[in-house]
């Protein structure tokens, strides 16, 4: 029998726009109560109206991921407005292409602190509420760019397949928690960041996953039974045709 996910808390980050804001809509049509976490206010309201429309409680907290101060914070935050956390999507990442001597180090350091430690911050900071309650899904969203690594992707790649050891690790040690923890490792997606990467042919995009079908790929990730566990669930997409 699949879980039932209504009643649950969720916390995202990235949750302003693409994979995060769909992933923040369709769990709210599920029933889940939504807390929201990224660096623009502004949007985070915006996204929050939206959710409340739908029925579910919402908060929002803005913070940098890389910085677990503010992160604290901002956990801190939604834990006083909604409760402690059920799930936990690491979504929050950047990204962008040079070769290894192009790039700026201020730069390449950038991506892996966002993309890597901002993964590691929150959960850090969420577990504890987690192992409290014996139980709950932490997805942690990579790429195929952390299965196989590619010219003027060193940062990005390097991150990515650091989420993925990052999971495998972390789902060892909290099985016994009745934790589950999934690493999600999509190709391109049609979202803003793609764009700002420059990774979508506009005149391909509606072939390409979107970040609802990544939203839909989470929710039916949630809902299996606790007894089937994915060490390691991958979606790739293949070239738009």
């Amino acid at each position: 029998m699949a879980q039932a996910l209504q009643g649950k808390i969720a916390f995202i980050t990235g949750a302003a726009r693409g994979i995060g804001k769909a992933t923040a809509i369709a769990l709210a049509n599920e029933g889940v109560h939504i807390g929201l976490i990224a660096r623009n206010e502004a949007t985070l309201q915006t996204v929050a109206a939206e959710l409340k429309e739908l029925g579910v409680n919402t908060a929002y907290a803005s913070a940098n991921v890389a910085n677990l101060a503010e992160v604290e914070t901002a956990i801190a935050s939604l834990t006083e407005q909604l409760g402690t956390a059920d799930i936990l999507i690491n979504n929050a990442g950047i990204g962008n292409f040079a070769s290894v001597l192009d790039m700026d180090p201020a730069e390449w350091k950038e991506i892996v602190d966002v993309n890597l430690f901002g993964t590691y911050n929150v959960t850090r900071t969420v577990l504890p509420q987690l192992i409290e309650k014996n139980g709950g899904d932490i997805i942690n969203i990579s790429s195929t760019a952390g299965l196989g690594g590619a010219a003027t992707s060193s940062a990005y790649s390097a991150s990515k397949f650091a989420v993925i050891g990052f999971t495998e690790s972390l789902a060892q040690e909290v099985r016994r928690n009745n934790i589950r923890v999934t690493a999600l490792t999509p190709s391109t997606v049609v979202t803003d960041l793609a764009r700002d990467m420059n990774l979508i042919d506009e005149t391909k995009a509606e072939r390409l996953m979107q970040a609802e079908d990544m939203a839909e790929l989470i929710v039916s990730q949630l809902k299996l039974n606790k007894r089937v566990y994915l060490k390691n669930a991958t979606m790739i997409t293949t070239n738009p045709f």
